[in-house]
């Protein structure tokens, strides 16, 4: 069958050596108008024409065959399908039967037992047998009706390995076993194989130097993996000394330090270190641990804690504790528990207060769940894909008692009630061109509760949130932001930017109450290979910071990774 219709091909494509002429190429299904194509390709056309061919046959059409008719400017190729085939019987006895219980048996068209084969294959790779064959043996042709027997062989069962890294890698083998979740002992699966690779390329500690390799020695599969680590740690820092006006002779450390080691030891142990002093009365401090896979778990384990004195208004503390689980290959879900204190350092007035400062002295003990979904091309430098995220925390609140506030001023504040707390965040970023990309990023977060006070509100502004304002400027009860950058790339990671904010504040502390800054401008992110140097120029505006050059802010800054 197959010498005939080469046969024929090849009287039919001399057409293809005249000049450049247009060519229809029709066919007829049955109970169908006829179909058309037209191309001015002869190259083309001949790719089309085979792939006809091997279209008609996959469908039953065995006899298809074609003509060709030439004039002066056009070439008719028209196809001639010829009966339909199909299958009268098809003996399976070689197939297990469970295999047979899980896809029943072929159906008798012409096609469907070759995609029936495909699907025993396919379940054979993924169930430890990667060498399974099958095919349709002793076929018999009774007038355009075939009948022929399957012929199964699973091969041998195959089991993983533990998987191999190369020597110059920092990461710890069994690290990456549990992050790979090919567990040594259990079935072959070419599936979770590709699932694993696609995971661990979004890993943000190392990216494949070379592609993942399979070794199959004594039924056993090994995996190769050869990784080169990224230079995700950061170090940045300022330090100033300016004389102490509160204590004369001595000095103040002023500055900022941002450190954040990533992938310790190769185990994904994460630390991070920000502490930020930029006048006399205001500094804050933030610490972050993260140990992966507690125990040979599958759980993470996490600890954070935070410091913020506003000036001599109050300090708040924090303290977290948090278990996160990998749930899939885009989604992380963790499950935290946080202690909140705030506590006030100057009250006002005293005995003369005539009420309650916009600040209190309280405790939160709060439980909550926080869930992460991204896939996001690159985790350190992303170009294309998405990420969300969302948190909810509810717990309880106590109010306590300050002995430089009246007590009559207490009366009618519940001590302890219910409060809550909400997050969620959504970016995307948009490929467009090699060098021209786009960035959007909206979020929004709330607190609910009757017995509100300043210091338990959201802090904003700055380089990551509205740009155009100081660190932390705002207080808000809830809030929603809106950024937008175009992004002119000239490099993998260096690219000229420019943007526009826009926010929605809620403090009923302020006047008006609800606040609608903006801030727009531009500026440049360069990758210089030891580092990324950021510098942003923002103009923003709200309702107690007018629109002017005057209060334009100047944002900018050097990681140095390593």
């Amino acid at each position: 069958m197959k010498l005939k219709l080469f046969l024929l091909g090849l009287v039919a494509l001399p057409f293809l050596g005249y000049g450049q002429q247009s060519i229809r190429i029709s066919w007829i299904f049955p109970q169908e108008n006829q179909h058309e194509l037209w191309l001015n390709n002869q190259d083309l056309a001949g790719r089309k024409i085979d792939s006809l061919v091997n279209f008609f046959q996959s469908q039953g059409y065995l006899e298809t065959r074609y003509d060709s008719q030439i004039s002066s400017d056009t070439s008719f190729v028209n196809f001639h399908l010829g009966p339909l085939y199909s299958w009268s019987e098809l003996a399976v006895e070689s197939v297990p039967i469970e295999l047979i219980q899980k896809f029943g048996k072929p159906g008798l068209s012409y096609q469907e037992p070759y995609l029936w084969i495909d699907k025993l294959i396919k379940d054979g790779e993924n169930q430890g047998f990667p060498f399974a064959q099958a095919k349709i043996d002793s076929i018999v042709i009774r007038e355009k009706r075939l009948s022929g027997i399957v012929v199964f062989d699973p091969g041998p069962l195959i089991v993983w390995d533990s998987l191999e890294i190369n020597s110059g890698s920092k990461t710890k083998r069994n690290y990456l076993q549990l992050l790979s979740g090919l567990a040594p002992g259990e079935a072959f699966s070419q599936e979770k194989f590709d699932k694993t690779n696609r995971r661990l390329r979004q890993s943000p500690y190392f990216s494949f130097s070379n592609p993942p390799e399979l070794s199959f020695q004594y039924q056993k599969a090994r995996p190769f993996y050869s990784l080169r680590e990224r230079q995700i740690n950061i170090f940045d820092g300022i330090i100033g000394f300016l004389p102490n006006e509160n204590e004369p002779g001595k000095l103040l450390v002023t500055g900022q330090i941002d450190l954040q080691l990533y992938h310790l030891a190769g185990k994904g142990r994460d630390f991070s270190l920000q502490w930020q002093r930029l006048n006399v009365q205001s500094q804050s401090l933030e610490l972050a641990f993260k140990e992966a896979f507690v125990f040979r778990s599958l759980l993470d384990f996490g600890a954070q804690f935070s410091l913020l004195k506003q000036d001599s208004s109050f300090v708040n503390r924090t303290f977290e504790l948090d278990f996160g689980y990998r749930i899939s290959d885009s989604g992380y879900l963790n499950f935290f528990t946080k202690r909140q204190a705030g506590d006030l350092i100057d009250s006002g007035v005293g005995s003369d207060l005539q009420e309650l400062p916009q600040s209190i002295d309280y405790r939160w003990n709060q439980y909550g769940i926080r869930g992460e979904w991204t896939n996001l091309d690159d985790r350190i430098f992303p170009r294309r894909g998405w990420n969300f995220s969302a948190n909810f925390a509810v717990g309880n609140k106590r109010i306590l008692d300050n002995t430089a506030i009246p007590e009559e001023l207490y009366e009618g504040l519940e001590e302890n009630s219910l409060q809550m707390q909400g997050f969620f965040g959504v970016e995307n970023h948009i490929f467009i061109k090699p060098q021209w990309g786009m960035y959007f990023r909206g979020e929004a977060g709330f607190i609910d509760n009757n017995q509100l006070f300043l210091n338990e509100f959201f802090r904003l502004g700055g380089l990551k949130s509205i740009r155009g304002f100081n660190e932390k400027f705002f207080f808000a009860k809830s809030y929603g932001l809106l950024s937008m950058e175009q992004r002119l790339y000239f490099g993998q990671s260096s690219y000229l930017l420019a943007f526009a904010d826009f926010g929605m504040l809620s403090n009923p502390y302020n006047s008006p109450k609800n606040d609608k800054p903006f801030s727009f401008g531009s500026g440049i992110n360069l990758d210089t290979g030891g580092g990324l140097f950021s510098f942003v120029f923002a103009l923003g505006k709200s309702t107690i910071q007018p629109l002017s050059f005057e209060y334009a802010r100047i944002h900018f800054g050097y990681l140095a990774r390593f």
